[in-house]
C-alpha cells in the first residue's frame, strides 16, 4: 500500500510538471509583449516588432499549409500584376486556427491604439474592441474575402513597395511573421518601410525580423505632430530581393477585401 500510494504521488507530481511547462499559446504570448514599447515605437516610426511569437515548429507549420490549395482562395504570381517577384495566397474562410487565433489576439491590442490615432488626424471611424465586430462591419459593407496570406519568395524575388487597401473599411495597422530563418534559409529578403513627409524626401526603416518574429506597422498613414498642428505621413513596405534560399511570411491584415 505504502508502494503505490509513493507511485501515484510520483504520477500525481510528474503530471502537474508537464502541465506547467506547457507552452502558453498564442494569445498568451501576444499579451506577454511589451505594448507601451510597441505603442511609443508605431508612434514615432510607424512600425514595431512583437518578438517570439510563433515557435519554429509553428513557423514550419504554417509553410506546411502552401502546398494544400484547399486552404486558400487565391494565388497570386506578382511578376505577373507587376508587383515585384515571388507569389503569395490568400487563405480562405476558415482560416487555420493558429493564423484566427493571432488576428484576434493583435487586433484586440491595437484597436485602441487606432482609435487614438484615427482621433489625432481628425478621423471619425472608431473600431470596436473585438475583431468579430470590425468584421462585421466589413461584411456588411461587402468586404467579404479573408485577407491573411501566405507569401513565397525565391532568390530573386522581392515585394515592390505598395499598400495593402483592399475597400472603404481599412484597420490602420497590419503585421507579417517571418517563418523561415535568416542565415541559414536564405539571404537577403528585409522587410523595409518607406515614410514620405510633405516636402521632404522619403525616409526608409529596415525591420531586423527573427523567425517566429512580427512587425506591425501603419497600413497607410501615421500621425505627426507638426508646428501646426497634426499632419499625416505617408508609409508603404515591401521587400528587399532575396540573393538566396526561401523566404515564407505570413501576412496578417485585419480587414477583408471587396
Amino acid at each position: 500500500m505504502v508502494r503505490a500510494a509513493s507511485v501515484a504521488g510520483r504520477l500525481v507530481t510528474m503530471t502537474a510538471t508537464v502541465r506547467n511547462t506547457r507552452e502558453p499559446g498564442i494569445g498568451e504570448r501576444v499579451n506577454a509583449v511589451d505594448w507601451t514599447d510597441v505603442s511609443a515605437h508605431l508612434d514615432a516610426y510607424g512600425w514595431g516588432m512583437v518578438e517570439k511569437i510563433l515557435t519554429a515548429d509553428q513557423c514550419r507549420a504554417i509553410v506546411a499549409l502552401y502546398d494544400d490549395a484547399e486552404r486558400f482562395r487565391s494565388h497570386v504570381i506578382m511578376a505577373r500584376h507587376g508587383f515585384g517577384r515571388g507569389e503569395y495566397k490568400y487563405f480562405s474562410y476558415p482560416l487555420p486556427e493558429i493564423v484566427a487565433d493571432l488576428r484576434a489576439a493583435l487586433y484586440r491590442r491595437l484597436a485602441p491604439l487606432a482609435n487614438r490615432w484615427n482621433e489625432s488626424m481628425g478621423i471619425d471611424v472608431r473600431y470596436p474592441d473585438e475583431h468579430a465586430g470590425f468584421l462585421e462591419r466589413c461584411h456588411r459593407a461587402g468586404q467579404t474575402r479573408p485577407t491573411p496570406l501566405l507569401l513565397r519568395y525565391g532568390a530573386g524575388d522581392y515585394n515592390c513597395l505598395h499598400q495593402d487597401l483592399y475597400g472603404e473599411h481599412v484597420f490602420p495597422f497590419q503585421a507579417a511573421f517571418l517563418l523561415a530563418e535568416p542565415g541559414k534559409d536564405f539571404t537577403g529578403g528585409e522587410f523595409v518601410l518607406t515614410e514620405q513627409r510633405p516636402r521632404m524626401q522619403s525616409r526608409a526603416e529596415v525591420v531586423p525580423l527573427g523567425q517566429g518574429d512580427g512587425v506591425v506597422f501603419a497600413v497607410q498613414h501615421r500621425p505627426v505632430q507638426g508646428t501646426r498642428g497634426v499632419y499625416r505621413v505617408n508609409l508603404r513596405h515591401g521587400v528587399s530581393r532575396l540573393r538566396s534560399g526561401r523566404r515564407h511570411t505570413l501576412g496578417v491584415i485585419f480587414h477583408d477585401a471587396a
